[in-house]
């Protein structure tokens, strides 16, 4: 990337927005990544030569998407109102989900996805021509899709829950003041509870198909909070991609290797050798990313020095 003075990276001269350069120092651009294979490991004295911009712009990119999907740790957080219909719609960059929060009261409450299915295709049944027969209703050649008796008691809050939150029956226990005795469940009923469903807070379970997120009743009209990673394409507006500085000579020997390993007539060892630096390079990156300062592992440590009661 091009230098800029402190002025314009705090200021940006005074366009909108103001903090379009705050952190842009730690990225290299794909257009400056491609420009410098090009210059330094592109030509007729280097393994790589005559090969089309197009080409190594193609694996750059996907270096970059490999990248951004473990070792980046670059997180993106989108919170969004849950309303009557129980979804949330995934993001236009969306690749994959890291968590999923309930932002309540202001706590951040961490939901967990449910095991049983919460969502359904249903076919209108029976079909006139077929009576006391599993053939559905068609609309020209295609069966008729209607909603499902699971989405529908979702919606409406009939469905029940395992978990321990208000869908689950035996969240309110009534009690018989006249015994003193719980009425409708015996005593002790969560003995043995199992531990895998021994959440209070909302489920969820994501239909990647369908490209939206599922909720239990509990939900409604509560702020959801997705952290997720995408490929780091931007949308496929190729100006704006870009990557951390620690990555960048990762990004050239990938290209290297991923050129050399489809190449006709280049030796094994070639490729080996190409394969082994890219690797090694990788392994280099994620520890600087990796951030371990001693005073972290400072707070680990004295997190493990405490009373047992």
């Amino acid at each position: 990337m091009s230098y800029i003075n402190q002025k314009k990276y705090y200021t940006n001269d005074g366009a909108s927005p103001t903090n379009k350069n705050w952190g842009s120092y730690q990225y290299v651009s794909l257009e400056d990544i491609v420009n410098n294979y090009l210059l330094m490991y592109s030509g007729n004295h280097s393994l790589v030569n005559n090969e089309e911009r197009y080409k190594i712009l193609f694996h750059t990119k996907r270096g970059i998407q490999e990248l951004n999907y473990d070792a980046f740790k670059e997180i993106k957080a989108l919170e969004l109102t849950v309303y009557d219909d129980l979804i949330f719609i995934l993001p236009s960059d969306y690749v994959n989900w890291v968590k999923l929060s309930l932002y309540k009261d202001g706590y951040i409450r961490p939901m967990v996805e449910n095991i049983q299915v919460n969502s359904a295709t249903s076919y209108t049944q029976p079909n006139a021509s077929y009576p006391n027969t599993g053939i559905p209703n068609f609309t020209d050649n295609d069966a008729t899709v209607d909603e499902s008796t699971l989405d529908t008691q979702r919606k409406n809050g009939q469905q029940k829950s395992i978990y321990l939150n208000k869908d689950n029956p035996n969240d309110e226990v009534p009690l018989d003041t006249q015994a003193n005795f719980y009425a409708d469940y015996t005593i002790g009923a969560r003995y043995g509870l199992n531990t895998e469903t021994a959440n209070i807070n909302p489920t969820f379970r994501i239909d990647k198909k369908a490209g939206v997120i599922n909720f239990d009743s509990t939900m409604v009209n509560e702020n959801c909070i997705l952290e997720y990673i995408s490929d780091g394409m931007e949308g496929g507006d190729d100006s704006q991609i870009q990557v951390n500085k620690l990555f960048e000579d990762y990004i050239y020997a990938y290209v290297n290797y991923a050129i050399l390993s489809n190449k006709f007539n280049v030796q094994e060892y070639i490729v080996t050798r190409a394969r082994k630096k890219k690797s090694a390079l990788l392994r280099n990156a994620k520890i600087r990313m990796s951030n371990i300062h001693p005073s972290r592992i400072v707070m680990n440590l004295r997190g493990e020095n405490k009373w047992i009661k």
